[in-house]
């Protein structure tokens, strides 16, 4: 389906965002409309605060408009096989058709870093790239998405490989900074022992950085050193419900 306009969807451990995107200029058009995710996530509770959500979306747009959500787990052939912090009630649930059930139309189911990565791959600070992007979100966990000349390869999940003895986002991720009250400095030796092993492991072409802190970027990026080049992203925050739309609307 071709269209202008698709409405795209952010579910995340503390929020549920959304808009309506202008998929030509990759901008959203209009007010971006956020609710808390619900204590516990639990699949009802999150199916009825989206709805909630997209009611209120739906009211000044076209309901008919293609729709992407993005959520925060492994998305295979619509169903989550995993659970990052909500509930793991979603761990095997047909998650893509419980969403359609509860909203009567069709929509598009990803995960949200790799929502957000397409987005910067469309949009953003990876457009045009040559050979592996990889983008990482830094935020409550690791989120990453994999690009290679354009193509999204799905579910890479690289905050959940093993670094001394953890998982790299236990010690890496923006919520580790704030948890242990560490400095720039601090954070970004942390940040250094993480793309350096991802580096070595993938050869990748660019590194393309996400989430809110990516707004601080001038903060810890140039204390890294790597062979391989490393930008803030251009979106943030909204690169997820930006790909959800566009992924929706292909």
């Amino acid at each position: 389906m071709s269209t202008e306009l698709a409405i795209g969807i952010d579910i995340g451990g503390t929020g549920i965002k959304g808009a309506v995107v202008d998929l030509r200029a990759g901008e959203l058009v209009s007010d971006r409309i956020k609710v808390k995710t619900p204590e516990g996530g639990r699949p009802d509770d999150i199916l009825a605060a989206t709805e909630e959500l997209l009611t209120r979306l739906a009211a000044d747009f076209d309901d008919s408009l293609p729709l992407g959500v993005c959520f925060p787990a492994i998305v295979k052939r619509g169903r989550t096989l995993s659970a990052a912090n909500i509930s793991h009630e979603w761990i095997g649930l047909p998650a893509e058709e419980l969403f359609e059930q509860t909203f009567g139309r069709e929509i598009h189911f990803i995960n949200d870093a790799d929502a957000a990565g397409y987005a910067e791959s469309r949009y953003g600070a990876a457009v045009d790239a040559d050979g592996l992007v990889i983008l990482t979100t830094l935020g409550t966990g690791i989120g990453s998405a994999f690009l290679y000349d354009g193509v999204l390869v799905p579910n890479t999940e690289l905050g959940h490989i093993e670094l001394d003895g953890l998982e790299a986002e236990k010690r890496a991720a923006y919520s580790a900074m704030e948890r242990e009250d560490l400095d720039w400095a601090q954070w970004s030796e942390r940040l250094q022992r993480f793309y350096a092993h991802v580096e070595f492991i993938f050869s990748p072409d660019l590194f393309v950085v996400g989430g809110g802190v990516s707004k601080h970027h001038e903060q810890f990026l140039p204390l890294l050193e790597l062979k391989t080049p490393i930008v803030p992203a251009v979106h943030r925050n909204n690169a997820g419900i930006l790909g959800a739309a566009s992924l929706a609307a292909r």
